[in-house]
């Protein structure tokens, strides 16, 4: 080195620790970029992106790469510091240099670099491929031998290497995500995502018509009767049985029957031949499943059954769609024909609504886990069939009980509870 001047070896050490930088911050900037990103740009033609994700898919050469070439200029730099200290300071220079070196290696080649690369991986993963990735071929037989000597030891301590697992993101992962998301996703679209994600966690009994108000046709009722029902009925989708739903017939399509409705002398096997064969799901049906096997089956409505076969409610496709999309009203609590506000406040509401219903109308967060009525919480929290004139706190909520009938809860009134209030049951 006695052959170069100092300005030449100064020269050198600075181009050492830009080098430096820069694996520094590629190691950071390929590390912290955002895989789901860059496989988009990757699949919409970007080649910096494809670069970068084919480097990505082998992270030990990729790292092996960074990591020989960043250790070699370390070294290079710190012996080219210790000469020029020595020769400005004499002897002492060599107590000195290892310091001054360590200290702007630091600020310049290590943390300044590496917290740029974490606030913007694109800007330095995407220029660092047209670097990384000839590197990566001209260093292959050392990157080989250095993964050879690592994998070994890793084996002798019970890891065993090979090609990275491919980036899976489990639901909750996915929530955080969405959650979030912020200003990207416009709130509604954010809710519907995370309705999404709940199908798995809700049961088709958990959105079904229970049985005891399920509107339906018993085929052995008079005509005159059969007829009243059609006429005033809501839905466009009728079940058909005889004399108890669980002798399930079918279920009758109405909208077919608008020529049928107009002749005076219908009987009921007309009335059955536009009657469709029953579509049957087990309880116990995540939502999501059960969208799809409606969709396979080309069906909008389906009877729900325990495993006994007997019917316990109804469920259709709309009913799956207001989980995602919210429900088709504006105002739940004032449309409802089970929740009835009060001028204080409270609501009235009649024991056989569903909780999630509840919740949905008022935006309350009442417990779902376990009873699906609140008549079903009621007696859960209880352990017993209450009286008329009981109160209980359930969490944060005072319930009232008005009135039971045939060992039901027929009507509560419910109010959010304030803090101070308590409520003995």
């Amino acid at each position: 080195m006695d052959s170069f001047s100092d300005g030449w070896l100064l020269t050198a050490l600075i181009i050492l620790i830009l080098a430096s930088a820069f694996f520094s911050s590629s190691e950071t900037g390929m590390v912290a970029i955002n895989r789901y990103r860059l496989r988009h740009l990757a699949r919409q033609g970007h080649r910096a992106a494809s670069r970068v994700e084919a480097l990505l898919k082998r992270t030990d050469r990729l790292l092996s790469v960074i990591l020989i070439g960043n250790n070699f200029v370390n070294n290079f730099a710190a012996t080219l510091s210790a000469i020029l200290a020595i020769r400005w300071l004499g002897d002492s220079g060599a107590a000195v240099a290892p310091v001054v070196i360590t200290l702007v290696m630091l600020v310049f080649a290590e943390i300044t670099p590496k917290t740029y690369a974490a606030m913007r991986p694109e800007r330095v993963a995407f220029p660092a491929s047209f670097v990384l990735r000839p590197l990566q071929i001209l260093l292959a037989p050392l990157v080989w031998l250095v993964n050879g000597i690592s994998s070994g030891l890793l084996w002798l301590v019970g890891s065993r290497g090979g090609q990275n697992e491919e980036d899976h993101l489990s639901p909750e992962e996915l929530r955080t995500v969405v959650n979030e998301a912020g200003g990207l996703i416009p709130e509604k679209h954010q809710k519907m995502l995370l309705n999404i994600l709940d199908l798995e966690s809700v049961s088709v009994e958990d959105i079904m018509i229970p049985r005891n108000e399920m509107v339906g046709i018993d085929i052995d009722d008079d005509m005159s009767e059969i007829l009243n029902t059609l006429r005033a009925s809501q839905h466009t989708r009728l079940p058909v049985y005889r004399e108890d739903p669980n002798t399930m017939l079918g279920v009758l399509h109405l909208r077919k029957l608008s020529r049928l409705l107009l002749k005076e002398d219908i009987n009921k096997a007309e009335l059955m031949q536009y009657t469709v064969e029953p579509y049957f799901v087990p309880e116990g049906t995540s939502l999501n499943r059960q969208l799809i096997n409606f969709q396979n089956a080309k069906r909008r409505i389906g009877i729900v059954v325990d495993e006994y076969g007997d019917v316990l409610g109804l469920v259709t496709l709309e009913d799956i769609l207001e989980e995602i999309v919210g429900e088709f009203t504006t105002d739940l609590a004032a449309t409802s024909q089970d929740i009835h506000p009060q001028e204080d406040g409270s609501y009235v509401i009649d024991g056989s609504t569903h909780l999630r219903d509840i919740n949905r109308a008022l935006g309350w967060e009442m417990p779902t886990v376990g009873p699906r009525t609140l008549n079903g919480l009621i007696l859960e929290y209880l352990q017993d069939i209450p009286e008329a004139n009981i109160s209980i706190k359930v969490d944060d909520y005072l319930i009232e009980i008005m009135q039971v009938k045939d060992n039901m809860v027929k009507a509560v009134r419910v109010r959010r509870a304030s803090a101070n209030q308590r409520v003995e049951g």
